[in-house]
């Protein structure tokens, strides 16, 4: 009797149970915007863009020596042979010629790169953060404020790549020998090419990253806070991957243009893509253009996933440090 009127005295009308349906699940909700200040997107994508290219620079030479047609010693479009034939000829530092010239050029290009994307992601999606539609013309704008700022110290970066120290003794000794010998122009003899690449690459590779992320996070939204890196790797590294066989040709193309007179590689009397493209038809067939697809795939799979979880890392550790500052205004 006692328990049926303690029962009876807790049951009120104003409080009733919320039927749930058996298939509920949370609602995932895309934020349209991080709440990260301009700067802060330049520091996170400078970080991630570093930390990327500089992990995967040795995969990154292989490919430049297997799409340089007539350079030395490589001759082969084998992955291996063009690994063995570089060892061979210089040995482990062989791999890293150029590395500093990656250094110099890939922070500033990845922070105009993240910070003009998400500001245009921002812009272009307006309320609706999954429209894909937006991503890919955010992904081409980036391309083409990177590029600008990136394509002279790819340049250089290739050449030293492809070229032994009696040809270039440095980062600086090469640009003053191209200045010298080319001039300014020779520095973006690829710009056209490289932001033709880079732009379906960007669109293809933002719009894919983002649909794939919206996806594994459905899968198992309870669990977003704890998988965030497996979720940011899994997605960026099937983006790369399908973004850079897509554009495989039009890298060979860039860095023939990059890389001429190198090393025996051809010159060019102009920088027309189509004059490119018959001469590698020419010497190598069809085939010549997917030069390097390989290597180009290794190295944009697990690059994106770096680069996409370093990223996304550094935003998160900027949003705590803006939440932690208006706690304590």
């Amino acid at each position: 009797m006692a328990t049926e009127a303690t029962t009876t005295n807790f049951q009120n009308s104003d409080f009733r149970p919320v039927p749930q349906p058996p298939d509920f699940h949370p609602e995932v909700i895309v934020s349209p915007h991080d709440g990260l200040h301009f700067w802060q997107f330049m520091i996170a994508g400078s970080v991630a863009g570093c930390v990327e290219h500089m992990a995967m620079f040795p995969v990154d030479t292989v490919k430049t020596h297997m799409q340089a047609l007539g350079s030395c010693p490589i001759k082969s479009v084998g992955v291996r042979h063009a690994l063995r034939s570089i060892l061979k000829s210089e040995g482990l530092p062989g791999l890293y010629r150029g590395i500093g010239a990656m250094g110099l050029g890939a922070g500033p290009a990845h922070a105009v790169y993240f910070s003009v994307y998400e500001v245009c992601k921002k812009y272009f999606s307006g309320e609706n953060p999954n429209n894909s539609a937006a991503h890919a013309v955010s992904g081409v704008c980036a391309t083409v404020a990177s590029d600008a700022v990136f394509t002279p110290m790819d340049t250089v970066k290739q050449r030293l790549q492809l070229g032994n120290s009696a040809a270039y003794r440095g980062v600086f000794d090469c640009v003053k020998k191209v200045l010298k010998e080319e001039g300014f122009g020779a520095f973006y003899a690829s710009y056209r090419t490289t932001v033709l690449m880079n732009a379906p690459y960007t669109a293809v590779h933002f719009t894919t990253y983002e649909a794939l992320k919206r996806g594994l996070i459905e899968i198992s939204p309870e669990s977003v806070s704890d998988e965030r890196v497996i979720v940011h790797a899994t997605a960026g590294a099937l983006a790369g991957a399908s973004a850079a066989v897509i554009t495989t040709p039009l890298d060979v193309v860039k860095t023939q243009l990059q890389c001429q007179g190198v090393c025996g590689c051809d010159r060019f009397k102009s920088s027309s893509i189509g004059d490119v493209v018959k001469t590698i038809v020419r010497k190598d067939g069809y085939k010549g253009l997917m030069r390097g697809w390989i290597p180009r795939m290794l190295f944009h799979a697990p690059a994106a996933a770096i680069c996409w979880s370093t990223y996304e890392a550094a935003k998160a550790f900027f949003q705590e440090i803006n939440a932690s500052s208006e706690s304590g205004t």
